[in-house]
């Protein structure tokens, strides 16, 4: 488990630089008409709305990832929290902030939700 541990904290890390760089490239974006032409705005907007875009999508990666330290601490890491089966080695070290074994997960996808 410590492996698991090691994987999580370095993805935890590289996560948290990846924001702190959106932040930056998220930010307003000044519309000085004397230093940017019409298309020019449109990327520099465009951008900007991707890295917001992004930025939720690591954030939420952040907070699975949080949750499966604090699963690991308390001796859940490895377990569907669906149906409690082992979640396989393979399926933790590609996803190691997983939650749901394989089965579940399709399932989760194919419905929508889990009921």
């Amino acid at each position: 488990m410590n492996d698991y541990k090691s994987m999580l904290d370095k993805l935890k890390a590289e996560l948290e630089d990846e924001l702190l760089q959106l932040a930056e490239a998220a930010q307003e974006v000044v519309l000085d008409q004397q230093s940017f032409g019409r298309l020019s705005r449109m990327d520099a907007i465009q951008q900007q709305e991707m890295a917001k875009s992004n930025m939720v999508h690591v954030e939420d990666r952040l907070r699975e990832i949080h949750h499966a330290l604090e699963r690991l601490a308390e001796d859940d890491y490895g377990y569907c929290e669906n149906c409690g089966d082992d979640i396989s080695e393979e399926r933790l070290l590609i996803k190691p902030e997983a939650k749901l074994c394989i089965s579940c997960q399709s399932l989760f996808e194919k419905k929508g939700s889990m009921d």
